[in-house]
C-alpha cells in the first residue's frame, strides 16, 4: 500500500546565510546532504521519503547579521563590498 504526501510527514529545512558565501555547487551539495540526512533519520532509509523534502536556502546581506551586537559587513566574511 502506497502511503500519499498527506500522510506522510514533510520536513522543511531553512538554512539562513550571508549572501555571497555559497557557490551554486556548495549549494546543490547542502541540498543533497540535508535530504539524504533526513532521508536516513525522519524516512528510516527509504530513498521515496525524498520527495517530501523541502530544503531552502535563503541568503541576506552581511549587513543584516551581527555579532556581540556590531553590525556585520561583507569584509567580515571575507568578501567584498
Amino acid at each position: 500500500m502506497q502511503t500519499s504526501r498527506k500522510e506522510r510527514t514533510m520536513p522543511i529545512v531553512t538554512i539562513k546565510t550571508v549572501e555571497g558565501l555559497l557557490t551554486k555547487e556548495k549549494k546543490r551539495n547542502l541540498h543533497k546532504r540535508i535530504t539524504d540526512l533526513l532521508v536516513e533519520i525522519e524516512g528510516n532509509s527509504d530513498p521515496e521519503f525524498a520527495g517530501f523534502v523541502i530544503v531552502n536556502i535563503k541568503e541576506e546581506p552581511a549587513e543584516n547579521f551581527s555579532m556581540g551586537g556590531i553590525q556585520a559587513s561583507a569584509d567580515l566574511f571575507g568578501l567584498s563590498e
